[in-house]
Formats: structure tokens, sequence, C-alpha cells
């Protein structure tokens, strides 16, 4: 009960309502101020020297004593200011392997005519990274999350702070953008050998696209080889295009779920799938793959590789 009455009374203070399409402003009810380690010794030492003052009726004390408790009040307006009316928008996160830091990118916009230093972003308040934010001008800064498996990753709730300029007081916001980051499964670093690939005089090998003859043009897309893009046609302001060829292809390889021992389990397939990808990627092949409800096509290039990863990293997710 008390956890309940607890996280009902954040939800009621911080205003947590789950992750926010489109931008975030930091209005004035979204920052938080405190004092810090720094400014409550700051503060002890102001009323130790009031009360000298007064004790020892000190002309020169009471000055220095209201001169520093002024200084302290800008402190806390000019911290509070750093950080108000930020724009934040979400940017793209790379996909990455289970295991490894996925890097979730915010971009923060300043719409006002003061510039803004030592903005802090960090989501466990361990690691942080900090970007200054000039006037009329959009930053971008990163929080790292660590993606302990594969799937679909959320950073959750991240942390804007600063402590600009004297480092007495903490202001600090919560952004809970609608960001996500696809997390591969981690590849085995070793063990059972990648399938044999299938000659272009076997069977079903005309289903690779060919490199021999060439066929006419298409529109780039994305992971397609430099080798295969027009140039010419580029440098007559004609856009990107990318030579198609017909013919038998090379060699084909299919990275079938059913050709792993039966005794593994999901994870350890998927794993092992993973690592034949990036093989097949490395050596240039024409491959496809097969996993239980899924199927990708063969093809090639960094498109494939993505692709076929993805497939991996989703594989029975929604249930």
């Amino acid at each position: 009960m008390y956890a309940a009455l607890r996280n009902r009374f954040y939800t009621w203070l911080f205003r947590w309502r789950g992750p926010e399409t489109g931008a975030i402003v930091l209005v004035q009810r979204r920052v938080f101020i405190l004092p810090t380690r720094h400014g409550l010794l700051f503060a002890m030492v102001l009323l130790v020297m009031l009360a000298g003052s007064i004790n020892y009726s000190l002309g020169l004390g009471f000055v220095l004593t209201f001169l520093l408790a002024a200084l302290g009040v800008n402190a806390m307006i000019h911290t509070f200011r750093n950080l108000a009316n930020l724009r934040i928008t979400g940017g793209r996160a790379r996909p990455v392997f289970a295991g490894d830091t996925a890097h979730f990118t915010l971009h923060l916009e300043n719409p006002g005519e003061t510039d803004c230093y030592a903005i802090g972003v960090t989501h466990d308040r361990t690691v942080a990274s900090f970007v200054d934010v000039m006037a009329r001008s959009t930053m971008p800064a990163t929080a790292g999350v660590l993606a302990p498996k594969r799937g679909v990753l959320r950073p959750g709730r991240l942390i804007l702070f600063t402590r600009f300029p004297l480092g007495l007081y903490y202001a600090w916001a919560y952004v809970d953008l609608d960001l996500r980051c696809i997390v591969y499964p981690r590849p085995s670093p070793s063990g059972i050998p990648m399938p044999p690939a299938a000659s272009s005089t076997g069977a079903g090998s005309e289903r690779g696209q060919g490199q021999e003859d060439f066929s006419g043009m298409r529109q780039y897309h994305r992971g397609d080889s430099p080798r295969h893009i027009a140039w010419k046609a580029a440098a007559r302001d004609q856009g990107l295009l990318t030579k198609q060829f017909t013919g038998r292809a090379e060699t084909e390889l299919w990275l079938d779920w059913a050709q792993l021992p039966p005794q593994m389990g999901t994870e350890e397939r998927l794993s092992h799938l993973a690592r034949w990808v990036l093989d097949a990627h490395a050596a240039g092949l024409v491959y496809g793959l097969r996993v239980p409800g899924t199927s990708v096509a063969l093809a090639a290039g960094e498109a494939q590789r993505e692709r076929c990863l993805e497939v991996l990293a989703l594989h029975d997710i929604g249930r």
C-alpha cells in the first residue's frame, strides 16, 4: 500500500503520463529545483555569518551576508531559467546487439535569446552527457541505455538537469518520449559452421538477381552497392539510380532455423543465425533467412543484413 501511494504521489507531483509523442516543452511546472550539497553548505555559512554580525554588531558583516544571499537568490533564478522553455524532440536510435549500450538522441531546441550552458542528459544518474545550447539553435544530446536482451528497447524516463551557473542548485526535468531501439540477438562467438551456399547451376539458382546482363535502372534504395549506382545519371542531376542486372546469381544461401540442431533453445538458435547473417554479409553472398512464421527473400547488401537481424530481434516478441 505504501508503494502504491508513493507511486501515485510521484505521478501527481512529477506529472508522469507515460511516453509522449511529438515535442515536449519544459514549461515552468515541468522543471524542479532543489539546493545541492554545496548550496546547503552555502546557506549554513550565511546563517553563521548573520549570527556573528548580529552578535558583534558588524555593519560590514551585514553587508557581506546580504550581498552573498542576493547572489544565492540570483543563482537560483539563473539555474531555473537555464532549463526552462527548452523544446525537446526525439531522434532515431541505431540498432545495437544485446549487451551493448543503445544511444538515444534528444534534440534540444532553445527558442529564447539567452544561451543555455551545461545541460546534462542521463538515464541512470551515473553517466551523463553535457551540451551547450546557444540562443535560437538546436543541439543533439545522447543518453546511453544498456540493452540487456534482444527485442524492442524503450529508454523510459530520461532526466535533463543543470547546475549552472554556480552549482548551488540542481534543476531537473523528466522527459519520456516515445522512442525505441531495435536490439539484435548477440551473435555467437563461434560454433556451427555456416551451411554451404548453392551454386548457380544447382536447383533454385534462378532466384538470385544475378550480375550478368544489364536490364535497366531503378531508384536507389538504402543498402545498394555503390558499384551499381549510375554515377553518370547522378552527375546529370537525375537523382541516384541503381543499375539492375539479369542472369543467374553465382551463389545462394538459405539460413534456415531447421538447419540447427534440434536440442538448441530459441535464444541459442537466434544467436547462431545472427552469426551466420554477419558472416554471409561479410562474404558478399546472396542469402535469405527462414525462421518459424517469417521468411526473408534472397538478397545481398547492408539492407538485407539489417532486415534479417531485425527479424531475428523481433522473433516471437509479439507473443
